[in-house]
């Protein structure tokens, strides 16, 4: 008995320290012991989950919220504000999340770099104010810059002001250091409400979520990632990556799958263009 006592305190102190190195990590394992999702565990775990990334699938988020319209009935609603994917060309478009971030976004703009590709990048102004050398790196590249947001909340939990702080406080930080404003939302999660878009709507941005996930926010190594990519990517795709993560977050995975991800749809007959370029192809479209 004393053996089993010794050896279930042993477990406990391990659980603790562990939570103590990597708080990221220690939520994650907690919500997935407890079966429950961080953001549904309070206060302290959904700020963990901030710090994470896009930690949860935005479709299971959007499930959670009892009110308001659906993703897919804000597209229909709002097709000219809410975009998923492009017009129906050989066309995609990489964007990637959660940026600056020193470990892994240099590393993806020198693959970039290399392949002469352009991407999106999204980027989360509380990083941008700590990092902005490498949002001047994205700019001298020729890459377009996207919000997403000032600290990574769910804005379908926050309140108007709460929203509006969110955007504006990332775009006067983008503005400083490029010299524009980004036109371009991403919302953490995909998760929007519907007088968050009419607003958006009424001041000229575009909301720009995905319809191909490589989930690379799970460490995942190359080969998951480049197949998930892979086996999704059709005409106007537009693919969800992460340049910059939590404390306990790998995107390795991300940095080596990209170069054959680039190589492989252009040879089936892709072109890589930036958002806004995909805009101004399905505005060309609609004008026929």
């Amino acid at each position: 008995m004393k053996r089993r006592q010794i050896g279930r305190a042993t477990l406990i102190l391990a659980l603790a320290l562990l939570m103590v190195s990597d708080p990221v990590s220690a939520g994650r394992s907690a919500v997935l012991a407890a079966g429950q999702p961080v953001a549904e565990i309070g206060g302290s775990s959904r700020e963990l989950n901030r710090q994470s990334g896009d930690a949860l699938p935005a479709a299971a988020r959007r499930q959670r919220r009892s009110k308001g319209l659906s993703l897919g009935q804000l597209k229909r609603k709002y097709p000219d504000t809410l975009m998923v994917q492009g017009p129906r060309l050989r066309i995609v478009a990489l964007t990637f999340d959660d940026v600056p971030d020193p470990r892994f976004t240099p590393q993806l703009l020198e693959v970039l770099r290399r392949n002469h590709v352009k991407a999106t990048f999204f980027v989360v102004g509380s990083r941008a104010e700590k990092h902005p050398r490498i949002i001047a790196q994205m700019v001298r590249d020729g890459h377009s810059i996207g919000n997403h947001s000032y600290n990574h909340p769910e804005f379908g939990r926050l309140s108007m002001p709460e929203f509006q702080s969110q955007i504006i406080r990332t775009e006067n930080i983008l503005r400083a250091q490029t010299g524009f404003k980004p036109r371009l939302i991403r919302p953490p999660y995909g998760d929007i409400s519907e007088p968050q878009v009419r607003w958006a709507r009424d001041r000229g941005y575009k909301i720009v979520n995905w319809n191909v996930d490589s989930l690379d926010w799970k460490s995942l190594p190359k080969t998951q990632v480049r197949n998930n990519i892979l086996a999704h990517a059709g005409k106007g795709a537009v693919i969800l990556q992460h340049g910059g993560g939590g404390q306990s977050s790998n995107l390795q995975g991300t940095i080596q799958a990209l170069p054959e991800v680039i190589r492989i749809l252009r040879k089936r007959g892709y072109t890589f263009v930036t958002v806004p370029q995909m805009l101004e192809y399905g505005g060309a479209q609609k004008s026929k």
